[in-house]
């Protein structure tokens, strides 16, 4: 069954490469499911994995200049600190809520992404500090708490939000997705110990399949990266929300 796993978590780094986020969907129930751990558990080594994924798969994107550096530090400043908080607040939420809680984001955020808005215009240059701040502090609570490493949520207050063209938003994401990571599994390890060997193992996977995520990343039309996004968090809801019920 690791082995099962861990060729699925290939997917999960094609999927941050690819599409800016998306990967905590598949790691948690990879981890759940694949790896026999409890939700708190793992939650707190999705966290990990995501964020090493990330940080590997920003590379190709900076490289094509799809990264709003700016942007993508001080939503992450405020995102880490919301992260923080989030993952330290977990401890006093059962695991079944906060599962709950991931597959009532993934819905509501594939609706938005696959509806989209009728005009998102190109941001022309840099979104204004306190809307960035705003967003980033709420976006990492959210996902600090249910150990998401929050792609799903970053890429459409990037995109639908802040107004940048879908490419940035998506190599922008990962810049945010790697520092609040990090900051979000500290939060939760101040009550949840994980297996540093399985964590390692998923990250390597998806590190590997983040690079093939980011060499197609471009041959995609930004509409079209958008709206499959958004079906493919739904398909995941449902099949994590399958798994809840049995």
């Amino acid at each position: 069954m690791n082995l099962i796993g861990l060729v699925l978590a290939v997917a999960v780094g094609i999927s941050l490469g690819l599409l800016g986020g998306g990967g905590s969907i598949l790691t948690l129930p990879i981890l759940m499911y694949a790896f026999g751990m409890g939700e708190k558990e793992a939650i707190a080594t999705s966290l990990i994995v995501v964020g090493i994924t990330s940080a590997a798969a920003v590379i190709s994107h900076a490289r094509q200049g799809n990264v709003e550096w700016r942007t993508g530090l001080i939503f992450a400043a405020a995102g880490s600190a919301g992260a923080f908080g989030g993952g330290w607040f977990a401890d006093f939420i059962p695991g079944s809520w906060l599962v709950n809680g991931f597959l009532l984001m993934m819905v509501a955020t594939a609706i938005a992404m696959i509806r989209g808005r009728k005009e998102v215009k190109a941001h022309e240059g840099p979104l204004p500090v306190p809307k960035i701040l705003v967003e980033g502090l709420v976006v990492g609570i959210v996902t600090g708490l249910v150990g998401a490493g929050g792609g799903f949520l970053v890429v459409p207050a990037l995109a639908l939000l802040g107004g940048l063209p879908m490419p940035k938003a998506v190599g922008t994401s990962l810049v945010v997705i790697a520092i609040k990571s990090f900051f979000g599994y500290l939060g939760h390890a101040t009550h949840v110990a994980i297996d540093p060997m399985i964590a390692m193992e998923v990250s390597l996977m998806a590190v590997v399949g983040s690079f093939v995520g980011g060499v197609v990343a471009p041959r995609v039309p930004a509409s079209n990266l958008r709206q499959a996004f958004g079906v493919f968090v739904m398909l995941m809801a449902m099949y994590m929300g399958s798994k809840q019920l049995m």
